[in-house]
């Protein structure tokens, strides 16, 4: 790429022409020139002042979104080139849920890392909602997602299964019951993921196919993470819905125990999230690495 696209580019994602010259390591007169240039070269105008603040015109945008595309192809250029030699080197940037990325893919990305260290891994989190719209912002390579729903422009992988259970505190009232009724599921206090959350769309969906209404719980909060709602549950008479795989550590240390609801069960799976079309060579080798992980 042009020196001059990726000071654009660097301006453009920082909306400041001082952020850009501290990333780029160059002084804020030469991000200034640099911009210029470009403007002369494509004669137009690529961002516009608002008091003290800088926004992307409607052209800045058509060529930011462009350049973008020149960027990842440039990527993936190198990492081809690097893939001959087996010397893999890239950018990996993974969106991944809560549960996710609290209590899966760490342990992936440090094995990946360990087999391919020249590839660079970011890692972001939030609810799936969420890392599917860094998706389609191209803010992320690949999301990692547990929610139900599709979105059109995405294309879905399953690459794990997993079953919410109902937990409690090995204090609470409820403590001795390993076997609920449907009418006990529907009176004792609740805590829920937030609105959002894939496990909460899971649990939805799921009391849809028993015909039962969520919103006919006792739902006594939503909590943002599985780790409040845990921590929540020490002090609460209650139930919560939480991933099996997230309280290992807790249900070893018996600070929770798990209640069946009779006849009722909650599954899912883990899936990878990507645009639609061909991902990049680094994404498809996390890719291929994840399906062969040994969870």
């Amino acid at each position: 790429m042009d020196y001059r696209d990726k000071v654009f580019i660097s301006v453009a994602e920082n909306l400041s022409f001082s952020k850009a010259a501290e990333e780029l390591f160059i002084s804020q007169p030469a991000v200034t020139n640099h911009i210029k240039e470009l403007e002369i070269k494509l004669n137009t105008s690529l961002f516009e002042r608002k008091g003290n603040k800088i926004y992307l015109t409607q052209p800045g945008k058509i060529v930011y979104n462009h350049l973008k595309r020149i960027r990842q192809l440039y990527r993936e250029l190198e990492f081809d080139l690097e893939r001959l030699n087996d010397s893999y080197k890239g950018t990996l940037r993974i969106g991944a849920s809560s549960t996710i990325s609290q209590y899966l893919i760490p342990k992936v990305i440090a094995a990946f890392h360990k087999r391919y260290p020249e590839i660079k891994l970011y890692l972001l989190n939030g609810n799936s909602f969420e890392m599917e719209h860094k998706l389609l912002d191209n803010e992320i390579d690949m999301a990692l997602v547990e929610n139900q729903e599709s979105q059109q422009n995405i294309r879905y992988v399953d690459f794990l299964d997993d079953e919410l259970v109902i937990v409690t505190s090995s204090n609470s009232v409820y403590a001795k019951r390993k076997l609920i009724s449907t009418a006990d599921f529907y009176n004792i206090p609740v805590v829920l993921r937030e609105k959002g959350s894939g496990t909460l769309q899971v649990i939805e969906k799921s009391l849809e196919k028993y015909n039962i209404s969520i919103d006919k719980l006792h739902i006594l909060i939503h909590l943002g993470s599985t780790e409040a709602i845990k921590n929540f549950l020490l002090d609460f008479d209650g139930i919560a819905l939480v991933s099996e795989k997230s309280i290992e550590k807790e249900l070893h240390l018996k600070q929770l125990v798990k209640i069946n609801i009779r006849n009722i069960s909650f599954h899912r799976k883990f899936r990878i999230a990507l645009r639609q079309g061909q991902p990049s060579s680094a994404t498809q080798l996390f890719i291929n690495f994840l399906h062969q992980y040994n969870f």
